[in-house]
């Protein structure tokens, strides 16, 4: 009869036996095909261990059936005069320790196949030989664990529904954790924190560090900022009403126009008033549109003028870290979605999320289907729900961070 044989390594290979043929003569065979030491072969029929002695008849092995080969660990190493605990730590590590270390051979192979070990072998650290032991056997009970599973699953009652969306649910982790894979090789800098845009400029001959956000439609500046600017005497309070959005901040007013610097040439910018300590000056889509700017990424400068001025965008190391909150409140700031509204004057300030819409982090139907995804990609609840938080709903910078951390 003929038997398939699946390895560790997801190597297929199929054996021509007889019914009545030994486990030990089956790894034996397997040896010439896999080059596998007999000694370090486990064999798994059924999610069962098959032993050396048995016969595969008696163990319900028939023609055309599927057996498990997992590597033996703990019979890797030449250490059959030696003995072991069962987490895995020897028994007397110092004799185990000088067994292997009088072997060239093993200590060579050791070295490629497991170097920390190998290294520890050399030292003269027996504790922490036996946790390096120790960590290695519960690392092998997992792989027997999951490789039983797995070939349990191979085995299900197709009709069987729990099974079929164990399968399922195998099936589509196993894509997730290779587009993930994918994306640590071809893609890595999708996992790093996006630094945003900033502009040095100055505002009535005040320098700033300007915040260019094309996905805000208006241009913003604190109260502080526009006090420490000398322009609060022109502050319009006829304008003045609240801006609601994922958060609410109070609009004082507007400042119709004044002298901002870029470069070495001076352009009108007209700012609406926030009373928001979090957030200092937001170069919106408004004033980006009026001067012709480009957002030029290949070069990394900000083109204003149609080209006549070209000012560069800040490396991470010269952005204030305090500004990484200010860029969270200004998004909150920008996102009304309400009418601003002061006696008669009614004024709307629609200014959609920065850099485009990033979601309500309330918590709603979306929210949670954002939280089940990443849950799903193996990240604690509570973990999940914090980081999208902390990115205001976006699922893509919220998974950066999580795999990040």
């Amino acid at each position: 009869m003929k038997i398939t044989v699946m390895t560790g390594d997801e190597q297929i290979i199929t054996l021509d036996v007889d019914s009545h043929e030994s486990v030990e003569n089956v790894k034996a065979l397997l040896e010439v095909e896999t080059s596998v030491p007999l000694q370090q072969q486990q064999l798994l029929y059924n999610g069962k261990e098959m032993r050396n002695s048995e016969k595969l008849s008696a163990l319900g092995v028939k023609d055309e059936d599927l057996v498990m080969m997992i590597p033996n660990v703990a019979s890797s190493a030449p250490t059959n005069n030696l003995s072991f605990n069962p987490d895995g730590s020897a028994v007397n590590p110092g004799a185990f320790q000088q067994h292997l270390r009088s072997d060239s051979n093993v200590m060579a192979q050791l070295f490629q196949a497991d170097p920390e070990l190998a290294q520890v072998i050399l030292g003269n650290d027996l504790n922490r030989l036996q946790e390096i032991l120790r960590q290695r056997h519960r690392q092998k009970s997992e792989l027997r664990h999951q490789q039983e599973e797995e070939l349990a699953l191979l085995y299900a009652d197709p009709f069987d529904v729990e099974a079929q969306k164990k399968i399922e649910a195998a099936i589509r982790q196993k894509g997730i954790d290779e587009n993930w894979q994918a994306a640590l090789e071809h893609n890595p800098e999708a996992f790093a924190r996006v630094v945003m845009l900033y502009v040095d400029m100055e505002v009535n001959g005040v320098p700033l560090k300007a915040f260019v956000d094309s996905g805000a439609q208006s241009t913003i500046i604190s109260k502080s900022c526009a006090e420490r600017c000398g322009l609060l005497r022109l502050l319009d309070q006829r304008y003045k009403g609240i801006a609601h959005g994922v958060g609410q901040s109070e609009i004082l007013g507007r400042i119709h126009v004044a002298p901002i610097k870029i470069g070495n040439i001076f352009y009108p910018c007209s700012f609406t008033v926030l009373d928001s300590p979090n957030m200092e000056f937001l170069f919106g889509l408004d004033m980006i549109r009026k001067h012709q700017c480009i957002i030029d990424l290949k070069d990394n400068v900000l083109r204003v003028g149609g080209g006549e001025v070209s000012v560069p965008f800040l490396q991470e190391k010269d952005i204030p870290s305090r500004f990484l909150d200010e860029e969270r409140y200004s998004k909150q700031a920008s996102s009304s979605e309400a009418p601003v509204t002061s006696g008669t004057v009614e004024r709307s300030l629609n200014v959609p999320l920065g850099g485009g819409s990033r979601g309500d982090t309330a918590q709603g139907p979306d929210f949670e289907a954002k939280v089940a995804k990443l849950v799903e990609l193996g990240f604690g609840r509570e973990a999940v729900i914090q980081a999208l938080k902390l990115f205001e709903g976006n699922e893509e910078q919220a998974a950066g961070f999580l795999f990040g951390g």
